[in-house]
């Protein structure tokens, strides 16, 4: 039986949509106009606004009137928190950002590991494990694991230049995430590199994020639980953030 033909404004979304998650169209790059689309690909002009309007409403795009439409810069946001740069987090508080890279390895998976990411024991990962602070003071330890064939470049990057969540957004838009924050009492040495005092509980984020519904990222995400807490905001747009609780 013959496979049944989407629309052409459904076409249409899945072609921008493909260009985007293969970074032939990058976040805040402006898209073809809706008289450009109707020359490039035949359509309508009716079905050209239809498929920008869907792909605004769905996130893909932000469109401005009078200008145009532009790639979404993808900040993701999921019912815990929006999902950002730890550098842009603290540079926004007018704070001075650093990290230390502690290994940064393409690794074979462990049993666990293979499953949680949906691969082969014998499919080689990207492996990134530091530490970011905060004026000199530790703020959030990452270990992070990366798809090999989502961002084969991950090895080669200065981390200390760009962060990782900053170089895979760059690179793809995250069209999902997952989150689940939980309370811990962390090992030594998480707590000897967060530089934590004995017994304080520690803040840990799990994070999977996916592409066009492929899971390409797996990391957990460790913060002082005496230096740190998790705000909400609620509006029309719900979004959390996580904040620097000062000292007194």
């Amino acid at each position: 039986m013959q496979e049944k033909q989407l629309p052409r404004y459904q076409q249409l979304k899945e072609l921008i949509i493909d260009k985007i998650s293969s970074g032939a169209l990058k976040p805040l790059e402006r898209v073809p106009s809706e008289n450009q689309l109707v020359k490039m690909t035949g359509v309508s002009r009716m079905t050209a606004n239809r498929a920008l309007r869907e792909l605004n409403n769905e996130g893909y795009l932000d469109r401005k009137a009078g200008i145009g439409s532009f790639v979404s810069d993808f900040k993701v946001n999921s019912h815990l928190f929006e999902i950002k740069s730890i550098a842009d987090e603290v540079t926004s508080r007018g704070s001075t950002y650093s990290s230390v890279i502690l290994e940064q390895s393409l690794i074979l998976p462990t049993n666990d590991l293979s499953r949680i990411m949906q691969i082969n024991g014998t499919s080689q990962i990207f492996h990134i494990k530091m530490v970011h602070f905060e004026d000199s003071i530790p703020i959030q330890l990452e270990d992070r694991y990366v798809k090999r064939g989502f961002a084969p470049d991950f090895i080669k990057q200065d981390f200390s230049e760009i962060t990782p969540s900053a170089y895979l957004s760059s690179i793809s838009p995250l069209n999902e995430a997952e989150q689940v924050v939980s309370a811990i009492t962390p090992s030594l040495s998480i707590s000897e590199l967060l530089q934590m005092k004995k017994d304080k509980p520690c803040l840990l984020i799990t994070r999977k994020t996916w592409v066009r519904k492929v899971l390409v990222t797996y990391g957990k995400f460790y913060h002082p639980g005496d230096r740190y807490e998790l705000l909400g905001n609620y509006g029309p747009i719900m979004r959390k953030k996580l904040s620097n609780k000062k000292h007194d």
